[in-house]
């Protein structure tokens, strides 16, 4: 038989431990909390712009593409200048297999001026645009030498 301290959630003699291993369940937790009280904002203010931004960034981050996809869609009809916007909105699509509104966002998203390149390098969600030829043409047509 093992000791209490082989289950995780349980005591642990090290204060530390206890706190790894309790961390990601009050990060999920904590999302959840927010994505409610978010949801709850929009409902009395749907253009209330940075509670659309925040509550699609916890969708994505929670997997739920097809709502964080509607959200960033409303995001850049009430700012269409924003190249945050745009670029979040490419990689909703990029994330759901839609790649040709994925490009046509990250397009935009640089026409607005966005120009993060380690992120446009390194972007998980992005993964799929990277393996596409037109993904460097891009890059090349607003000027990235990559």
């Amino acid at each position: 038989m093992g000791s209490s301290y082989d289950r995780a959630g349980d005591s642990s003699p090290d204060p530390s431990a206890r706190e790894i291993s309790t961390r990601g369940f009050r990060e999920q937790s904590q999302r959840e909390f927010e994505i409610d009280f978010l949801t709850g904002i929009l409902e009395r203010d749907p253009y209330f712009v940075e509670a659309i931004r925040v509550l699609a960034n916890h969708l994505a981050a929670k997997g739920e593409y097809a709502r964080a996809l509607h959200l960033d869609r409303r995001l850049v009809r009430l700012i269409p200048e924003d190249g945050i916007a745009w670029y979040n909105l490419s990689c909703s699509y990029a994330l759901l297999g839609m790649l040709e509104p994925a490009f046509s966002s990250l397009q935009k998203a640089l026409e607005q001026g966005y120009r993060f390149l380690d992120r446009l390098r390194l972007d998980p969600d992005l993964k799929s645009l990277r393996r596409d030829p037109r993904f460097i043409r891009l890059l090349r047509r607003f000027e990235f030498f990559v």
